[in-house]
């Protein structure tokens, strides 16, 4: 059993920045993938972004590619998500994830079935 604490949302002007993180107890945590995703009241969970066990790949939904950066310390058991350059968009709960089975192809790495751990998410609300 994994579990999942997001913290670091808040408010921010549009062009701010935040720093989510994503905090893992349980050992075998340096082991699962992890992903990122945002939902918004009325929508579908969408895919934001996500990084391989060993952090060495890491994935992004086009629409944050250049301003968002995903990553892992697992000594830490953590998972962080900077967010640059915010846009009113980006408003959303964000939540983190994490993938027990190993997750072979990239495209199962954006889709949020492939995880079978979550966080309860933070809010992110970026103002313009």
């Amino acid at each position: 059993q994994v579990q999942l604490v997001e913290s670091g949302g808040g408010w921010v002007q549009a062009g701010g920045s935040l720093r989510l993180s994503c905090a893992a107890s349980g050992r075998t945590f340096s082991s699962y993938a992890v992903g990122w995703f945002r939902q918004v009241p009325g929508k579908e969970r969408e895919f934001v972004a996500a990084i391989s066990w060993s952090g060495g790949t890491t994935y992004y939904a086009e629409s944050v590619k250049g301003r968002f950066t995903i990553s892992r310390d697992n000594a830490k058991n953590t998972a962080d998500l900077q967010m640059n350059s915010l846009k009113p968009e980006d408003t959303a709960v964000y939540s983190c994830a994490a993938a027990q089975r190993e997750i072979w192809r990239s495209y199962y790495y954006t889709q949020k079935g492939s995880y079978d751990y979550w966080g309860q998410g933070t809010q992110v609300s970026v103002s313009s």
